[in-house]
């Protein structure tokens, strides 16, 4: 074969062997990329991360194949939030979903262009998270987790209505995350109604849990209100669990927190809130700017009782509540 015939020969196998590297390539440039941003761990968003997959399958999207998903965890320590939100804008994701305030607090502060999906946002405008819920103004849109921060103070409706001797209710809060002062607020004036007297316990970060539950011991409260938080989100089995030792009847913002074994809860489904963060994925993927898509209020609530735990506690829930739950777990 001469020198020009097997420079050519060459050249083409180099071209057949080089075209699926260059279509690769060209279909990686393609495939959208979302950001993942949570406070807390992957075992302890498991269901919500699947929640926002089964989301995305619905509406065509397969993660590994046509859309690819960074995930970064703070585990509860709010503080790696800032650098972790870095992270995902030097990857120059497409929109980044933040499954909390201070995730979508964070991203916000490391870009004002890449599109963020806020959750379970308690406050989105109290926050500073978005101008008004119809007309978000910025790179910021999402979820609500409630339409008031009045959810800890009906938590506390609740858990005086099952046991109406409650005098002292030891409040387990963040303050380090921006709502909990409005549900704080919220919850001290319906306690005031009721002639219940709360004991805050602050816990900033995990390490500061046992304290807390050193105090709320020395303090012999009545019974415990957990506040929507991220962190008590992750380390709801802890705090379940010290409730059961401390044989105390106790309220949670979160249906998990009955899956691990506590007496009841009373909030939002966080699952169909994740789920439907999906379609602001698609949505914005699809060309659709944050500004101009409204901050979705949930419409619906749910009151979970574990009435196995209540008998394992001596606990008599009233029949009159057990009826008004939409789940009684026996």
């Amino acid at each position: 074969m001469k020198p020009s015939a097997v420079a050519l020969s060459v050249t083409l196998a180099l071209g057949v062997l080089a075209a699926p590297l260059v279509a690769w390539a060209q279909q990686a440039r393609t495939v959208p990329r979302i950001g993942y941003l949570s406070a807390a761990s992957p075992s302890s968003d498991d269901e919500f991360t699947e929640a926002l997959r089964q989301g995305l399958r619905e509406l065509g999207y397969a993660e590994g194949q046509n859309i690819v998903i960074e995930y970064r965890w703070a585990d509860g320590r709010f503080e790696r939030l800032p650098d972790l939100a870095a992270e995902l804008v030097r990857l120059k994701v497409d929109v980044i979903v933040a499954s909390v305030t201070p995730a979508a607090l964070a991203a916000k502060n490391s870009t004002g262009t890449i599109p963020i999906i806020v959750v379970t946002a308690a406050d989105p405008v109290g926050s500073g998270l978005v101008a008004s819920l119809a007309q978000p103004g910025g790179n910021v849109t999402g979820l609500s987790l409630t339409p008031s921060l009045g959810l800890s103070g009906k938590q506390l409706e609740v858990l005086h209505e099952a046991f109406p001797k409650l005098r002292q209710v030891a409040v387990l809060a963040n303050p380090a995350n921006p709502p909990t002062a409005g549900f704080l607020t919220e919850t001290e004036l319906v306690a005031r109604s009721l002639g219940v007297q709360l004991r805050v316990v602050e816990v900033r970060d995990p390490d500061e849990l046992d304290g807390a539950f050193s105090t709320i011991k020395k303090a012999q409260a009545d019974a415990l209100l957990v506040i929507a938080d991220p962190l008590m989100a992750y380390k709801r089995s802890q705090i379940v669990a010290f409730a059961a030792s401390s044989r105390l009847p106790a309220t949670y913002p979160y249906r998990s927190f009955v899956d691990a074994g506590g007496l009841m809860s009373y909030g939002v489904k966080v699952h169909d809130l994740f789920r439907r963060a999906a379609t602001y994925v698609d949505k914005i993927l699809k060309g659709a700017k944050p500004s101009d898509l409204p901050v979705e209020q949930p419409t619906q609530f749910a009151l979970i009782i574990n009435l196995k735990t209540a008998k394992a506690l001596g606990l008599t829930i009233p029949q009159s509540l057990l009826m008004r739950a939409d789940e009684v777990i026996e």
